[in-house]
């Protein structure tokens, strides 16, 4: 089985960005995704100069922080804020320009193409890109920008290439443990597929609070993923 061990929220604060960085030189993390709006995010783009090795993809977001355009009128409130929560799936469609979802992830896209750099892949806060109303969004980017997405659809959107054969969102909260990987294994492993595991290792600090409520947490996954031993059959990619 081969195996890409994914850290998400690169660029939601300082903390958030050292636990992953240290996670990759000291543990099994061997690939990221980046907000591009948030605090953390000039830092991150800052420490990629130090971690050539560490894949770095765009974590595109609707429901987190400031957005990067101006004058939405579906997706922010008056402060530029968006809208949207992590129950955006109780959101009527309608109420959503889908257009300025696609400008928005443009901008956040772009981000990384403005400084000269390629992005790894793409993914989503809270998975949103895998939502109904924005998977022709999401395939239309994929295609323009020739890269790969997570997967976890119900349906997988036409001409979208995969960043892995399957995607595992189970290494969280109460799933966490040393002995995920070799579960893992014995999920997958006789079909040799790819699989990318999310994670979200951190070091917790005072600013986190302020963005997500799964904080303390992100210590426990941050202390697993430095210290764990992948059972010899599986590869990391």
């Amino acid at each position: 089985m081969k195996l890409i061990v994914n850290a998400d929220d690169f660029g939601l604060t300082r903390g958030v960005n050292y636990g992953i960085v240290d996670a990759h030189e000291l543990g099994i993390v061997n690939s990221t995704t980046m907000l591009t709006n948030m605090p953390g995010t000039e830092h991150a783009f800052q420490l990629m100069e130090r971690y050539p090795g560490l894949r770095v993809g765009v974590h595109l977001t609707l429901s987190c922080g400031k957005a990067l355009g101006e004058g939405y009128r579906s997706l922010t409130d008056s402060e530029g804020n968006f809208k949207l929560t992590n129950q955006y799936r109780e959101t009527n469609p309608v109420e959503m320009d889908v257009y300025e979802a696609e400008k928005e992830w443009e901008l956040q896209i772009n981000e990384f193409y403005r400084r000269g750099i390629k992005p790894s892949h793409l993914d989503s806060h809270h998975h949103i890109h895998t939502w109904e109303p924005l998977l022709p969004i999401i395939q239309k980017l994929s295609e323009k920008y020739d890269l790969p997405v997570r997967g976890g659809f119900s349906s997988h959107p036409s001409g979208v290439k995969l960043y892995s054969d399957m995607f595992d969102a189970g290494f969280y909260s109460d799933q966490v443990g040393e002995d995920y990987f070799t579960r893992l294994f014995e999920k997958y492993g006789a079909q040799d597929y790819s699989v990318e595991v999310m994670c979200h290792p951190a070091y917790a600090d005072s600013l986190l609070p302020e963005f997500t409520s799964y904080s303390s947490k992100r210590l426990e996954e941050f202390k697993v993923l430095t210290t764990v031993k992948i059972p010899e059959n599986i590869k990391l990619i």
